[in-house]
């Protein structure tokens, strides 16, 4: 087990740098310049400057963007050894600031959000599976179908205009995670005020999730009941209870530990539809931005976060595979 994880440590390095470098050259490849978007949001119209080039060139100068490609993504590796993701070109202040404010609120999100799927999931997956094929497994598996199917932009409409003060009720409030001044405020009507905030975008977050995941938790559990070892518990006498949840619950987990290592990434990437349509200034929304302004460092510092953050969950899978099975050796 030791040599194993040494030797995934070890790949995380070169893996990385693969997926920096094809990510960098994509980003300079896109339509659009950094360079354009600037100046237009402060000259207007550029063809009526007779100086537009010399400033073009001076601002590619300023920014480091005159050199080859291979040079800068050599300086951009170079800086971020030292945890430093350079400074956005839309507002110079650093990539590193930017994200650290922006990674709580994402946080909250999909925290609350990952646990709700899991804790409602399980239970529905497996009293599916042990109620194969009758009227309460049809009906679940219709509703979690239509869940499923649904999209999560027009369910967070229907909430505002429902329950967001549309044209019906004003239940919970639809931008932002705050009230105004809600930080001057004691700590518990914060906090309920905070979790009224999130109760939609929540929501729109883990109705998805959700059927996708007891979907697999099911499949998993009617596969594990049909082992032998199972028959044989049953054979021996054991209660059903003891037999579902002591010997095929665990073994049926395997499929959901491989989804909960992918979670990782999108745990810290937040949801660019949800936090867009409910004005949440998280991660999602950070990148979103940051693809239309063409901010190269930002874009950059988000991808590099996103891709270590999916290898740490690939090999966070792996080591829960041979805790959760024994019959799992990595030689």
């Amino acid at each position: 087990m030791k040599a194993y994880l040494i030797r995934r440590l070890l790949l995380i390095v070169p893996t990385f740098i693969g997926i920096s470098l094809v990510s960098f050259f994509v980003i300079q490849l896109a339509p659009g310049s950094p360079i354009y978007f600037r100046l237009m949001a402060t000259q207007g119209d550029m063809a009526a400057d007779s100086d537009t080039d010399r400033i073009i060139e001076e601002t590619k100068a300023l920014y480091g963007l005159d050199r080859p490609i291979y040079q800068q993504y050599g300086l951009w590796l170079g800086r971020l050894v030292t945890l430093d993701f350079g400074n956005s070109f839309k507002d110079h202040r650093p990539v590193r600031d930017k994200i650290l404010e922006a990674l709580p609120i994402t946080l909250q999100l999909n925290i609350i959000s990952i646990f709700l799927i899991y804790l409602i999931s399980v239970p529905i997956g497996v009293f599916s599976a042990t109620h194969h094929r009758s009227i309460p497994d049809s009906i679940i598996t219709l509703i979690l179908f239509i869940l499923y199917s649904l999209p999560s932009f027009w369910v967070a409409m229907l909430l505002i205009l429902f329950l967001g003060g549309g044209e019906y009720w004003n239940v919970f409030p639809i931008f932002g995670i705050s009230s105004f001044g809600a930080q001057d405020w004691p700590w518990h009507q914060w906090l309920v005020d905070r979790i009224w905030h999130l109760v939609l975008p929540v929501f729109c977050l883990t109705y998805g999730g959700l059927a996708g995941l007891s979907r697999y938790a099911r499949a998993g559990m009617i596969e594990t009941i049909r082992q032998d070892y199972i028959r044989t518990a049953r054979a021996y006498g054991f209660s059903e209870r003891i037999v579902i949840f002591k010997y095929a619950m665990r073994n049926s987990l395997i499929p959901i530990i491989t989804l909960l290592g992918t979670l990782l990434p999108a745990l810290i990437g937040g949801s660019v539809i949800i936090e867009q349509v409910f004005t949440i200034p998280g991660m999602g929304r950070l990148g979103f931005e940051a693809i239309l302004s063409r901010d190269y460092p930002l874009i950059m510092g988000i991808l590099a976060v996103s891709a270590f953050l999916t290898l740490i969950g690939l090999l966070l899978s792996d080591i829960l595979y041979a805790i959760t099975d024994p019959r799992i050796k990595f030689e």
